[in-house]
């Protein structure tokens, strides 16, 4: 039995840092929470991202649900994948139990019931503040690494790109850019070999294809106008609270493309719009990304590397990333690697293989005298985590076994009502619900067909005139000859010369 005044010195000793941070819940030993032992996170180093797992049930939501309410209760703006659809409750406060009277005694902080500013977000055309992006904006090499497609293809794509900003043809959605693969290969196959090569209309016909595909998970509905600025993520109330932004995601969940699209280029732009931050001590913006396992295993090998690139590079610019995921060996290790922040759930050993995956994943945390990690990782409770974080010189927190706060909110999903209320008064709602279908690359290039088609039918028509003409004079010419003809023949053979001739022939044989 350890000492439990050393433990709770060893908990409070690391917990404790100059600037702001964020309580979690107590640390626990030998299954016995510890009160006022307080496992805290500091602001600071938010942004070196983190990682949240356990088996199903084991409260890996829930532990989302309190990050998000205690970075938005510090005026930190957040954006959550809700997979499952049971984040909306947010909006809500909690109704209180005695059960979580009865933990939060044990923790010993206070139990605060609390709702916070939500905003509801839609990739597809449930309620909510629609998302989207246009073709230009994603750009030729991110559209390329999404769909997968050979050098050879997307050099097709970025000469189309370049075609398109030379001609001033927006790229707006996917009508756009298929009607695009098919002027290159068309009508316009000549015109852009002359100025940028000529393309295989085999290379066109698999990229097309490949966009069917990404149009058939929903990318019509992504991709178009009006584009979603980033900036509307980073809002603050009148409150002083960060906007937590849900993004539901209920009904595509089989389609792994769709989503793995919106999550790179939102994080692409974040990362080319938003300012470097420096060492401010907070975050700007904290990203939750459920199901994660869903972004990896869709993954080609040139997307994990755009993946494991941004992960690195988006902390400069003051952004959290955050995966939920059911078994750390989800995520590749590059991107493990990064992760600041643990969170650890129960795991759960049904079979040799799960037994394997259990004592590497203890591998992953910081060595405790206090616990024997494989042993915790499968004995842990519902709402009870392995927590490992980074202090403020970046050097990881003692690992404590802990009992988590409860949320201050509603641990369920809105009603029907009272979703419909939260979207109605939404201003951004408002703001993106307009789809927009300006003049772009499709109805001008339609437009320079149809120019071309009457052009080649005027000049068509002309040759046929012409050619008419010439047949017309030549008809006129032999008609005049055929008329001399017959009139030297009448007059040769008409009666008064017959008669004239043969007068003088029988004067001539008298």
């Amino acid at each position: 039995m350890a000492d439990k005044q050393a433990f709770f010195d060893y908990i409070n000793e690391g917990n404790t840092f100059k600037g702001d941070s964020i309580t979690l819940g107590a640390a626990m030993l030998d299954g016995e929470t510890i009160t006022n032992a307080l496992v805290r996170i500091p602001l600071k180093t938010l942004n070196r991202h983190g990682l949240i797992a356990g088996a199903t049930g084991t409260g890996k939501t829930k532990t989302l649900q309190i990050l998000a309410e205690n970075l938005s209760e510090q005026g930190i703006p957040v954006l959550l994948m809700d997979m499952k659809g049971d984040l909306s409750g947010i909006a809500q406060p909690s109704p209180g139990h005695i059960k979580i009277d009865e933990r939060h005694a044990k923790i010993g902080i206070p139990f605060e019931a609390k709702k916070f500013p939500v905003e509801i977000l839609s990739l597809s055309e449930q309620n909510g503040v629609r998302m989207r992006a246009t073709v230009s904006e994603f750009g030729p090499v991110l559209l390329s690494r999404i769909m997968d497609l050979s050098e050879a293809q997307s050099g097709i794509v970025s000469v189309i790109f370049k075609y398109c900003d030379d001609n001033k043809l927006p790229l707006l959605d996917l009508k756009d850019f298929k009607k695009m693969l098919q002027y290159a290969t068309d009508e316009g196959k000549d015109e852009l070999a002359k100025d940028y090569g000529r393309i295989s209309s085999a290379s066109t016909g698999a990229i097309l294809r490949k966009v069917v595909e990404l149009e058939q998970q929903g990318g019509d509905l992504f991709f178009g106008e009006k584009s979603f600025d980033t900036d509307d993520l980073l809002r603050i109330d009148e409150n002083g609270m960060g906007y937590i932004n849900i993004l539901r995601l209920t009904d595509i969940q089989d389609r792994p493309k769709l989503f793995s699209t919106f999550m790179l280029s939102l994080l692409a732009e974040i990362y080319a719009t938003f300012p470097e931050q420096g060492d401010s001590g907070r975050p700007e913006l904290v990203i939750f990304i459920d199901e994660a396992h869903l972004i990896f295993n869709e993954a080609s090998k040139a997307l994990l590397n755009q993946i494991e690139s941004i992960v690195k590079l988006i902390r400069s610019k003051g952004v959290g990333l955050y995966f939920v995921t059911q078994n750390p060996t989800d995520v590749p290790d590059a991107v493990l690697s990064q992760l600041g922040l643990k969170v650890q759930h129960a795991l759960r050993a049904f079979t040799a293989k799960d037994r394997k995956a259990i004592k590497l994943t203890a591998e992953n945390y910081p060595i405790s005298e206090y616990y024997k990690t494989d042993e915790v990782l499968t004995s842990l409770g519902i709402g009870e985590a392995l927590v490992s974080a980074l202090n403020e010189k970046g050097i990881p927190t003692p690992l404590a076994a802990t009992m988590l706060r409860a949320p201050m909110s509603r641990m369920d999903i809105l009603e029907d009502s009272e979703l419909k209320d939260l979207t109605s008064s939404s201003k951004l709602v408002k703001k993106y619900d307009e789809t927009i279908d300006r003049e772009s690359a499709y109805e001008l290039l339609n437009k320079k067909i149809e120019i071309a088609d009457k052009e080649e039918a005027k000049e068509k028509a002309k040759q046929e005139r012409e050619a008419a003409s010439r047949s017309s004079s030549r008809t006129s010419s032999s008609r005049s000859s055929r008329t001399r003809q017959s009139t030297l023949v009448k007059t040769l053979t008409s009666p008064t010369v017959i008669r004239s001739v043969l007068g003088i022939l029988g004067k001539m044989m008298r």
